[in-house]
């Protein structure tokens, strides 16, 4: 089971008080839901490819109306693994319809009038409809964090934007195929909205994953930092030694000043070690590390001299 999918198992598990339930149903018609007309009497259609979300469906419809729907199951063909469930509602429909505010005559209303979200917890459950019905989280092992709840209706997504927004949690949105999302792609605002529509335990389940990620991704920029700083070091011991073999080649390093020529034989004898431990093994030392320094920037730039035919 994906991740996502154990998400919205854990909210299908939420008990709910009616008028909560009835703000999250509101979503999950809205955004799910279809119409039509059978022996001259409406029809309503609610699908998702979740059992568990038409369970869910089926028993809100219930608990809020007490009437009973159906549950179809209809086979996908070809290579398409997951069924699609539908649940029918076929009497009622109309005034259901009616009473969550989702029709106006035979169109679907594209924003819910906020006069019926009275309350924050009204609200969340609002959200908690819509991501059962179009929402998406990737796992928090993958590369990149996302959530998204997608709808058919630009209006619809803004409100569910704004909705989102009121507990500052900088959604935004975008056009997707045929419709529009809302999106969050920050890991600590993905498990805020978590825990703000009741997915508790797949929040805590997110913030471990993303803790251990993160230390993770931190312990390694360490060790990069470490090998880029030993790389560093190496390759400026290598250019320093190759230096130093070239004045020894050329004039020798007894031409040297004293202090010079004591650091340039105490490189060469001692060719890994940095310019601290560089300047405890100098006779006559120790010497600090700006020292040794600037006593191999000196070689270093006599070295240069010398290529280019500028010293004796």
């Amino acid at each position: 089971m994906s991740y996502a999918s154990e998400v919205k198992k854990e909210l299908t598990g939420i008990v709910v008080h009616e008028k909560n339930a009835r703000a999250e149903l509101m979503a999950l018609i809205r955004m799910n839901g279809s119409i039509g007309l059978a022996n001259h009497t409406m029809i309503l259609n609610v699908q998702t490819e979740s059992p568990a979300i038409a369970r869910r469906i089926y028993s809100l419809i219930k608990q809020l109306y007490k009437v009973e729907s159906d549950i179809l199951v209809r086979k996908k063909m070809k290579l398409k693994k997951n069924n699609t469930y539908v649940v029918r509602l076929r009497f009622h429909a109309q005034e259901i319809l009616s009473d969550l505010a989702i029709l106006n005559g035979f169109q679907i209303k594209e924003r819910v009038p906020m006069d019926l979200l009275t309350d924050d917890l009204m609200i969340r459950s609002y959200l908690r409809g819509g991501f059962l019905a179009g929402g998406s989280v990737n796992n928090p092992e993958t590369s990149r964090y996302h959530l998204e709840i997608y709808s058919l209706y630009e209006e619809h997504n803004e409100m569910i934007a704004e909705m989102i927004n009121r507990y500052g949690l900088n959604a935004r949105t975008t056009n997707r195929r045929s419709g529009y999302i809302v999106y969050l792609k920050e890991a600590e605002k993905i498990a805020n909205f978590l825990q703000l529509i009741g997915a508790t335990t797949s929040m805590l389940e997110f913030e471990n994953i993303r803790i251990v990620r993160d230390m993770r991704n931190s312990v390694n920029r360490l060790v990069n930092c470490e090998n880029a700083n030993m790389d560093k070091v190496a390759n400026a011991a290598n250019r320093q030694v190759e230096n130093i073999m070239l004045i020894e080649d050329t004039v020798g390093l007894a031409s040297l000043p004293e202090k010079l020529r004591a650091i340039a034989e105490t490189r060469l004898a001692h060719q890994e070690v940095s310019l601290k431990e560089l300047g405890a093994l100098v006779p006559g030392g120790p010497i600090s590390k700006s020292g040794v320094n600037h006593r191999l920037r000196k070689l270093n730039a006599y070295a240069d001299e010398l290529r280019q035919g500028k010293a004796i």
